[in-house]
């Protein structure tokens, strides 16, 4: 009987469209069951939209809408993506769907009544109050520093930094994303799933270390288990229990028995898995218990690195002590950077935006190539570099795979009306030979997700292929009609060969399978074929080149901001104004002579927006330098509010929480500018003496009370 796979990518917070991350990691996750499917395995493929929690509810509010419609919208977005890049889920659901709600409902009751006593356990706790908007705050709507390695501007929840897992509480020097104001301890009564309970321990320890995990992921949770020290010097000890509640207001499902109180989103998230898939079996009067019931099942997720957490403790410790099956496996990949290792942001200009990619007729296997050729099966980051997807698109998947077959449908088709003989000659029989000798390696490597390795393989086949065509050059022999049979011959092989090397790239390039497929007359979705062409179809070109116009475009912001040679100045640049710096002049007011008259229209050009300081910190390595958390009244395309962050060279005329609270003006439309200490996304006003040691002063621009973040001076 076939292997049954059950398959999931982790899923998406419905705020807002997917980004370049989301699409690495469903590309990643579609090549491997598109390659199982290959080999005859039967997968589900399933994923759904992550839509409770207090920012889809807070982002509804502000976008006028219901939770629900909201999420609706976002959802409604959705397809353009999956099919613009080729993925393949059957199904695509919410978290907010009746099955989410009463399957959640469900194993909280299995965890809370079990015979062997009780893993749900309730306690008085003290949680973040913004007295400002009158709520209990969500974790991700807190920030301030973390508590195990002091990386600045983390979140309440978890560390992007190091990896940490916390409490809101354990934050040093929070502060309120939503109104920037300090927050309140007041009490409440949480529920909490008792991880560090024997039974728990005992499981996850078990799970965790017996070889299913990539090495380096289990590594990094056996520490959790242990007493360790911190980087700040204090020492943690074992598994935490895990608070699954929250209080209301909260767009969730209400936990039962408990008004008011509502699963915290990471609890019936991961239950989203179980929800599409049960949703999916009941579309095909399929039953979701025999099927879940089944041991042959293997249930594997794709996740990335942030998210490790809940999917190897949390989620696997929910399933088991619910009496539910546990996944096989859990595969983590890392994240997706940009030009030599630069975190992708779209505020910050070095996003990767997908649907502009698409829009700007760049083919979407180009990016599912290029990913391919460097996802690997371990956790590690890998770099989308422009000059480098150029040369692996234009010189390996065009030139060497993609000409092969130009090179000879021509030739069969005006001298030998598309047929090809089955006569390939000692030299081009090896050749085919080797190339289907390495269909194992390859399946293996695919199977292992070793997708670079695979792509690697296949295109050193490529070159074998592509030598013979130098070696035998079916141009000069199809000069002379005599040698017809040679060119036969040739072309043969080489359609042939592209057939068998396009067969191996399909779980990547699907599209361009199908078209080949149409092309050859034989089936490319199966990977064991073993029949040779027989005949061809008119040649249809399969993929053009990308352009540098095209890469340009998708990365127009990233040119604007300054160069990297800029940023040995940009500290003490920072600090000072955009215009050139006059002349010192000790009768000038200011030290400074009045700068040369410009037009109102070139003031127009200048976007200066009140600001408020949320937070403000020192900057490790700079004397010189302040960091600040700005909002200028911006909100991302869900809704939410943005911050800027801002360095600032007024070091020495002010402490950090002198300025936290306070209005100030930012120029709002300069050009980021990258330093070494991250990217300066503005510019505050300040003012000066022209002359230092008349006036060593430095006095940052506060508005008039009653000024608002986001208003423009004009």
């Amino acid at each position: 009987m076939p292997r049954q796979l059950f398959v999931t990518t982790a899923l998406p917070y419905a705020n807002a469209g997917f980004h370049i991350g989301h699409m690495m990691e469903y590309i990643q996750a579609d090549t491997w069951v598109r390659f199982q499917r290959m080999r005859g395995v039967k997968v589900d493929f399933v994923c759904a939209d992550d839509t409770h929690g207090a920012p889809i509810m807070i982002a509804a509010e502000k976008a006028g809408k219901t939770p629900q419609q909201f999420v609706a919208d976002i959802a409604a977005g959705r397809k353009q993506y999956l099919d613009g890049f080729h993925i393949s889920f059957d199904n695509w659901h919410s978290t907010d769907a009746p099955e989410n709600h009463e399957l959640a409902r469900q194993i909280y009751r299995d965890l809370r009544d079990r015979a062997d006593g009780s893993l749900i356990e309730v306690r008085t706790i003290e949680q973040f109050f913004d007295p400002e908007k009158n709520m209990f705050l969500p974790d991700r709507y807190i920030k301030g520093e973390c508590p195990k390695c002091h990386a600045k501007d983390q979140y309440g929840d978890n560390c992007e930094v190091c990896g940490s897992v916390y409490a809101p509480t354990d934050l040093i020097n929070p502060f309120s994303v939503l109104s920037g104001a300090k927050p309140e301890l007041k009490n409440s009564e949480h529920f909490f799933f008792k991880l560090s309970d024997p039974r728990c321990v005992a499981f996850l320890e078990q799970w965790t270390q017996d070889g299913k995990l990539q090495p380096e992921v289990a590594n990094k949770i056996k520490e959790w288990f242990s007493v360790r020290t911190n980087p700040d010097g204090t020492t943690s000890e074992g598994l935490g229990d895990w608070d699954i509640s929250r209080d209301a207001p909260y767009f969730g499902i209400e936990i039962p028995d408990a008004p008011g109180k509502y699963f915290y989103v990471w609890l019936d998230a991961p239950i989203g898995y179980l929800a599409s898939i049960k949703n999916l079996l009941t579309k095909r009067g399929q039953s979701y218990d025999d099927y879940m019931a089944n041991p042959r099942l293997e249930q594997y997720h794709f996740i990335g690195k942030d998210i490790v957490t809940f999917h190897t403790l949390f989620w696997p410790a929910t399933l088991h002590f619910s009496g539910r099956k546990t996944p096989d496996n859990v595969f983590v990949h890392g994240f997706l950077t940009v030009n030599n290792g630069e975190k992708m942001s779209k505020s910050r200009g070095t996003g990767l935006n997908p649907l502009k990619y698409l829009s700007l007729g760049m083919n979407p296997e180009w990016l599912r190539y290029y990913l391919a050729a460097k996802l690997s099966a371990r956790n590690e980051d890998i770099d989308f570099n422009a000059d480098d997807f150029m040369a692996r698109v234009n010189s390996d998947l065009i030139g060497k795979f993609v000409n092969i077959a130009s090179r000879a449908a021509g030739f069969l088709t005006k001298r030998f009306d598309g047929k090809l003989t089955n006569e390939f000659g000692a030299m081009g029989a090896a050749i085919l030979a080797d190339i289907r000798t390495e269909s194992d390696t390859i399946a293996e490597l695919y199977d292992t997700r070793e997708f670079g390795k695979a792509t690697r393989e296949i295109m050193l086949l490529a070159d074998n292929v592509n030598a013979y065509v130098d070696q035998h050059k079916p141009w000069d022999l199809a000069k002379d009609p005599a040698n017809n049979e040679a060119l036969h011959q040739v072309c043969s092989v080489l359609v042939n060969a592209f057939a068998v090397l396009t067969r191996y790239l399909a779980p990547i390039l699907p599209s361009l399978a199908r078209s080949v497929q149409d092309f050859v007359g034989l089936p490319m979705d199966q990977w064991d074929v073993d029949t040779d062409v027989t005949a061809i179809a008119p040649y249809q070109h399969l993929m053009q080149r990308v352009t540098t116009d095209q890469l340009d475009a998708l990365f127009g912001v990233i040119e604007a901001t300054a160069p990297v040679e800029a940023t040995k100045t940009a500290a003490k640049a920072v600090a000072k104004s955009a215009a050139p710096t006059a002349a010192l002049d000790p009768n000038a007011p200011g030290g400074e002579a009045i700068a040369p008259s410009i037009s109102i229209d070139d003031f127009a050009k200048v976007d200066l927006r009140i600001a408020a300081i949320l937070n403000c910190e020192a900057v490790e390595g700079s004397t010189k330098l302040l960091r600040l958390t700005l909002d200028a009244g911006e909100k991302d395309d869900a809704g939410q509010p943005k911050t800027r962050n801002v360095f600032s060279g007024i070091a020495s005329a002010y402490k950090p929480e002198e300025l936290v609270g306070k209005l100030t003006v930012l120029v709002a439309n300069l050009a980021p500018r990258k330093m070494k200490f991250g990217l300066s996304e503005g510019m505050v006003l300040a003012a000066s003496h022209g002359d230092e040691k008349v006036n060593p002063g430095i006095y940052i621009l506060n508005p008039w009370p009653g000024a608002q973040p986001g208003m423009r001076i004009h």
